[in-house]
């Protein structure tokens, strides 16, 4: 039988804002949607603080471990975006201003006004390359497996759509959503952990939610294999069916 490979990635999201609370992040649903639909599998989310030594240890732990690493936040003209010089000490490179970055600021900026705070945006770790960004032009980087991006949810948007296209990817995932209505987890919890054993290469999960004062739970069977899927998925229907028709 024929291995599938699998392509893996985790999101570091960066900014004290995030961790405080008063940016609510809306990335890491969108990053995790798009990758799943290009066959890419976030395995791992973290979020730190603006803080080079936190983002250096963060970065260098996940890189390590999956195929790509996404970073959101922390590109931008002010003291705190530190992004760029985490990720050049994490890679042991040197950074300077890129002439690419400043050309695509004097498009919009008038040389008296590219100030120094401004020229912060211009500033990768060597050897990296551009990730382009039709929003507001300034770009991110891409250097190794570790991808860059703003934190600012559409231009973020916009950098992932041109990079997508460049990404080695691999099976897309198949998920398959099974209504279990009215019965309760702890009724079916051991069906679905026995049709799990027999499933250890699928990921089957429960999830409970309330609507109009009742209980509705969904089972959720995801995997690379869309017969194996279909197989699980017909087996929970089955002792559901049977659960159902013990209640009346």
């Amino acid at each position: 039988m024929t291995e599938v490979k699998s392509v893996t990635a985790a999101l570091l999201v960066i900014g004290d804002e995030i961790l405080s609370g008063r940016t609510k992040d809306k990335n890491i649903g969108f990053v995790a949607d798009y990758l799943t639909n290009i066959g890419i599998d976030l395995r791992e989310v973290r979020i730190v603080p603006d803080s080079i030594d936190e983002i250096v240890a963060a970065l260098n732990g996940l890189r390590a471990r999956y195929t790509y690493v996404f970073t959101t936040g922390g590109i931008g003209p002010t003291h705190d975006d530190m992004t760029a010089d985490a990720v050049a000490t994490a890679f042991n490179v040197e950074i300077s201003e890129d002439p690419r970055i400043i050309s695509v600021l004097l498009q919009w900026v008038k040389p008296e006004d590219l100030n120094e705070a401004r020229r912060r945006m211009a500033r990768i770790p060597h050897g990296a390359e551009l990730v382009e960004n039709e929003l507001s032009k300034v770009p991110g980087f891409w250097i190794g497996n570790v991808i860059v991006m703003a934190g600012v949810p559409a231009i973020m948007q916009a950098m992932l759509a041109a990079v997508g296209p460049k990404l080695e990817v691999g099976p897309r995932t198949v998920s398959l959503t099974i209504t279990a209505g009215n019965v309760a987890e702890g009724t079916y919890a051991a069906d679905l952990s026995a049709v799990a054993n027999l499933h250890p290469d699928l990921g089957i999960g429960s999830y409970p939610s309330m609507a109009d004062g009742r209980y509705n739970n969904e089972i959720v069977v995801r995997g690379k294999d869309a017969e194996k899927v279909a197989e699980a998925a017909a087996k929970i229907e089955a002792f559901l069916a049977r659960l159902q028709a013990e209640k009346v």
